[in-house]
């Protein structure tokens, strides 16, 4: 007896000591948190010292990968490499995501890994997590903190800033968004819409174009929209100077005025797949913070059943339950377009200046951009005159980018697919089924 108890205590010493070696190579390997828990750079540009007051989420341990900064966004390979840690003690009941990180860096000339460069990489998860999924399902909307870096924020400005005239001011009457009078209506000043930010050349557009298949975004698009997600309206910059008209109440799977139900904008969430038939991307480039205006607002509104009560749609009752949530330059709010929302007049003395971006499930369409009359064809199709977007969209784009330009169709019909590590896989039937097709309709697809 007391041989076997020598033994047991051995092999419980043995089998502490392992644990305390995977925990310490778990903290080495440490996966990105879903918001940053560290203090943000103040942006040099158009950025304002005050604290968000908004809760920042505890990191949650999930898949990653990670991109070193750069300019250049083009020019990317990939490599993988298993983690040091036991998978036995760090899945989730709710996650079947691989452990496996993907380290995606732009090209250089200098191969060395020095201890700076890796500090210079930022780490960013393959899968959208648990706290994601749930703040996103809750809310009907989600903050993604620090999406571009302080130089990608100052490109986009410059960028702003020499297509300035170009601008358009709602004035007329007809375009007026909210009502006179409303906390919407600001002071009177008319919003100003930048179009043109994909047909800007190489050096100006490029920061714009990242947005449609950024590696920090892909994972939430895919978790929000499924595989072969594709760009649905024509992004543009929506400007204010103060006093500047926001955006009365609108949307809603219910819609908030009319009470109908609008399939268009539908949301829904099936055994734990989300998905939103319509998804808004706000990527901010000044700081909203709190009583400034803009983006605003009504946590929840995805899920009613019910049109609003008269006056809320323009902020007049009810107020408390609209919300502007606090960003930073850099962020980027994900909307599903069920969630009710709008815009406050805006107050800051800094113009307020944001990209808006729809993204749209492989089948679903509500704008209708790319039937160009002066097209040639979509990205990975043969010339056509019916299916394509404006043709400097497509320029200087990786083929992930490229992908995302895709017209609606079911993934099953030859549609690329962003992988986890930013390369794209064409999702196809068997040959004998494309055959088949084929000789039956006498076209490539039915």
């Amino acid at each position: 007896l007391n041989i076997m108890h020598l033994i047991d205590s051995k092999a419980a010493l043995l089998t502490t000591s392992y644990m305390l070696l995977l925990q310490a190579s778990r903290r080495a390997i440490s996966p990105a948190a879903a918001f940053s828990t560290c203090a943000r750079p103040l942006h040099n540009y158009l950025s304002r010292s005050t604290s968000s007051s908004s809760p920042v989420a505890t990191a949650v341990a999930a898949p990653t990968a990670s991109i070193k900064n750069s300019k250049k966004t083009s020019s990317l390979f990939v490599s993988t490499q298993p983690t040091a840690t036991s998978s036995t003690n760090q899945t989730s009941s709710s996650s079947s995501a691989s452990s496996t990180l993907f380290s995606t860096m732009a090209t250089t000339s200098d191969d060395a890994s020095s201890a700076n460069e890796q500090q210079q990489q930022q780490q960013y998860p393959i899968a959208m997590s648990e706290a994601e999924r749930y703040l996103f399902d809750l809310n009907g909307y989600i903050i993604i903190r620090d999406v571009l870096t302080p130089d990608q924020i100052a490109a986009a400005h410059a960028a702003i800033d020499a297509h300035l005239t170009d601008a358009i001011p709602r004035s007329d009457p007809t375009l007026r968004n909210a009502v006179e009078g409303s906390p919407m209506y600001g002071s009177g000043p008319p919003r100003l819409d930048l179009g043109g930010i994909f047909e800007w050349g190489s050096a100006e557009s490029e920061v714009f174009k990242s947005i449609l298949a950024h590696p920090r975004l892909v994972p939430l698009f895919h978790g929000l929209l499924g595989k072969g997600y594709r760009l649905d309206h024509i992004p543009f910059v929506l400007m204010n100077n103060k006093g500047g008209e926001g955006f009365q109440l609108h949307g809603g799977t219910v819609d908030c005025v009319s009470g109908d139900y609008n399939h268009n904008l539908a949301y829904t969430c099936h055994n734990g797949s989300i998905r939103s038939s319509l998804l808004g991307c706000n990527v901010m480039l000044v700081d909203h913070n709190p009583g400034d205006g803009g983006f605003c607002v009504v946590p929840g509104s995805h899920k009613s059943n019910f049109k609003m009560p008269e006056g809320m749609v323009d902020g007049i009752d009810h107020s408390e339950y609209i919300q502007q949530p606090a960003t930073k330059a850099g962020d980027v709010v994900l909307f599903s377009e069920g969630t009710v929302h709008g815009a406050m007049g805006w107050q800051s003395d800094i113009q307020r200046r944001c990209a808006l971006y729809r993204f749209a499930p492989a089948t679903c369409g509500y704008g209708r951009s790319y039937f160009s009359p002066d097209g040639v064809g979509s990205a990975t199709t043969t010339p056509s005159s019916s299916c394509t977007w404006p043709l400097k969209f497509y320029n200087d784009l990786n083929d992930a980018q490229l992908a995302v330009l895709e017209p609606p169709y079911a993934n099953r019909l030859d549609r690329p697919n962003i992988r986890e590590d930013g390369s794209v896989v064409i999702t196809q039937r068997s040959d004998r089924k494309r055959q088949h097709d084929k000789e039956v309709f006498k076209t490539k697809y039915f």
